[in-house]
């Protein structure tokens, strides 16, 4: 699967179920274990656990399984590996208090095209 492709589904998996907030990173020239990274707001714990569900429902449908998966536990934070990309799907506060867009900020941000 292209890198395009693979953003691409993330997208749609995030709007279909009304994620806040989404941002991609292209992290290439300052990480080493992704290309990208996806940070994302869930507007409560439920939401957070949904959203992340529906990403991994859609990488599967498309003959991808996550690497890894954390935290659908507690809902706060939701980490999904997908090698190529790393999505982080948080509650408003846990977003605010860790900061991943500043502490990524030598990543490019980019646009996503769903169609």
């Amino acid at each position: 699967m292209r890198p395009k492709q693979l953003r691409t589904i993330i997208y749609r998996a995030l709007e279909e179920v009304k994620a806040r907030d989404i941002v991609f990173l292209d992290v290439r020239k300052v990480a080493d274990f992704t290309d990208y990274m996806v940070i994302v707001t869930g507007t409560s714990s439920r939401h957070v656990v949904a959203v992340a569900d529906n990403v991994i429902a859609r990488l599967r449908a498309h003959g991808r399984k996550p690497t890894g998966v954390e935290g659908t536990d507690l809902g706060d934070w939701v980490l999904i590996d997908c090698g190529e990309a790393v999505v982080n799907v948080m509650r408003e506060q846990v977003r605010d208090f860790y900061g991943l867009e500043k502490l990524w900020a030598e990543g490019k941000r980019i646009e996503v095209d769903a169609s």
